[in-house]
């Protein structure tokens, strides 16, 4: 079993900057890919990005590209989302999962975190 459990939402002007983390622990080894998706309401949840824990290769959503930027801390099992000029539109809640393979598939993440409200708005 994987935990994980993300941390940096809140309010945040339109242009303005978060940073969201995401610790896991437990049986880390069997999981190489951390990945961020979001849910708005009244809409399904959407790939925003994702890391290989180990190689690095990375990988976006089309409306994310540009302004935000996925890492991981492998000492610390941590992966950040660095969410730069922020709009309305990335307003959400935010999960963060682990699985084995770098895909934009929900369904191919094992565990997943409990959500982080992020909202944009002035």
């Amino acid at each position: 079993q994987v935990q994980l459990v993300e941390s940096g939402g809140g309010l945040v002007q339109p242009g303005g900057s978060l940073r969201l983390s995401c610790a896991a622990s437990g049986r880390t080894a069997s999981s190489n890919t951390g990945a961020w998706f979001r849910q708005a309401p009244g809409k399904e949840r959407e790939f925003v990005a994702a890391i290989h824990m180990s190689g690095g290769a990375t990988s976006y959503a089309d409306s994310v590209k540009g302004r935000f930027t996925i890492s991981a801390d492998n000492v610390r099992n941590t992966v950040i989302l660095q969410m730069n000029s922020l709009k309305p539109e990335d307003t959400a809640v935010y999960y963060c999962a682990a699985g084995r393979i770098l895909t934009k598939d929900n369904n191919l993440y094992r565990y997943w975190g409990q959500g982080t409200q992020v909202t944009v708005s002035s």
